[in-house]
């Protein structure tokens, strides 16, 4: 079985790293869903989306000349177009920029939290 770009098939979930998942082909090829092709929404950890030996189908997006296969496995469940982005597409503007600031907000507040905890945050023992 020869693969084709834009062709559907079904895999198994080889391996997880923080940029995706290798996902074993039914021709015996490996082949990688890079993070961003997992699903239609943000995904800040795939192992709550994937993991090994699950069986997945994905779209093959890319072949390169050295054997490299891209993968998708968001576009594969819906063929190009997300039921998640039709939703956002009849909000309205305000709305829309409503659900952009408060993510924005949820990762700021991450990220503050990140950063403090790495320069000793409040109530350091090291004051000046």
């Amino acid at each position: 079985m020869s693969l084709v770009v834009g062709a559907i098939v079904e895999g198994v979930v080889t391996g997880i790293t923080h940029f995706g998942a290798f996902v074993l082909l039914q021709n015996g090829e490996t082949g990688l869903v890079h993070i961003s092709e997992v699903a239609d929404t943000y995904v800040k950890d795939i192992n709550e989306h994937l993991q090994k030996k699950d069986k997945v189908k994905v779209k093959i997006l890319s072949i390169d000349g050295k054997g490299k296969i891209g993968l998708s496995i968001k576009q594969a469940n819906s063929n190009g177009r997300s039921h998640h982005s039709s939703k956002i597409n009849r909000l309205s503007f305000e709305d829309k920029l409503n659900k952009f600031l408060k993510d924005s907000d949820e990762r700021l507040q991450d990220l503050r939290r990140n950063t403090e905890s790495k320069r000793g945050g409040r109530g350091s023992p090291f004051q000046v």
